[in-house]
Order: structure tokens, then C-alpha cells, then sequence
């Protein structure tokens, strides 16, 4: 898992993983790994997301304003 840059400097993301279809994103505040993908959040938005987390920035915004419930997992 590559480690979040958090460019803002207050990100409760800490961590992400890509896939082809997926991303990992690790939360600070639970230390738990949500899986988002294309089939529970759609393309466009795990796309977004993979450029916003290889960026660090705006990745903890972006889930909670558009995709925060729709992950397919938790591990």
C-alpha cells in the first residue's frame, strides 16, 4: 500500500492501493481498508479517485462528499 502524500495536511486518508478496476483507500480514524470499484462506485469515480490519491489531494473529500457508502468492502 503506497503511503497518501496528504498535501493538505489534513486528510484521514493514510494510505491507497490501485487495481485495473479498484482502489484501497486506508482511513486514519479506523485504521480499516475500504474497497471502492467500478461495480459499487462506478468508473468515472474510481478513476477520479486513483488520480486524486496519486496526487495527494482532495482524495477524503472527494469520498465524502460522492462515494462514501458506495465501497464494495471493508478489510
Amino acid at each position: 500500500m503506497e503511503r497518501y502524500k496528504n498535501l493538505g495536511g489534513d486528510s484521514g486518508v493514510v494510505g491507497y492501493e490501485i487495481g485495473s478496476d479498484f482502489i484501497k483507500v486506508k482511513f486514519e480514524s479506523n485504521n480499516k481498508v475500504y474497497i471502492y470499484d467500478y461495480t459499487s462506485a462506478g468508473r468515472d469515480n474510481i478513476e477520479h479517485m486513483k488520480t486524486l490519491a496519486k496526487t495527494g489531494t482532495g482524495l477524503n473529500a472527494f469520498i465524502n462528499r460522492n462515494v462514501k457508502k458506495l465501497y464494495s468492502k471493508i478489510e
